[in-house]
């Protein structure tokens, strides 16, 4: 009776640790603009909801680029083409239909 091969006390209950899935090549992902574009005098009126749209008023002054107005969005504002798409965990999401599909998943391993 004196030993016990196990080191742990009776009802010891093990740490339930899982691995991690991590990326091969994780990228920090930079926004270039984090806050919505909202519709030009959106605050103003109930009647309008802040989605954007873009002004096309000859006299507007957020579609002519005055300054203070709010800002229009444009191609710059785009993310990077490494980046685009892709989860904070660094991952893409990836719908599988069939089993090939699953196993060029594997494959990858990423």
């Amino acid at each position: 009776f004196g030993t016990c091969e196990f080191p742990f006390p009776v009802g010891y209950q093990l740490p339930n640790i899982k691995m991690a899935l991590r990326p091969l090549i994780k990228q920090n992902i930079l926004k270039k603009r984090t806050k919505k574009f909202t519709r030009h005098q959106s605050d103003r009126y109930l009647r309008l909801k802040s989605n954007w749209r873009k002004p096309k008023g000859i006299d507007n002054r957020v579609r002519r680029r005055f300054k203070g107005q709010y800002l229009m969005p444009n191609i710059g504002y785009g993310s990077d083409k490494k980046t685009r798409h892709m989860c904070p965990d660094g991952f893409y999401k990836f719908v599988v239909r069939n089993v090939k599909e699953l196993e060029v998943l594997l494959m990858q391993n990423r």
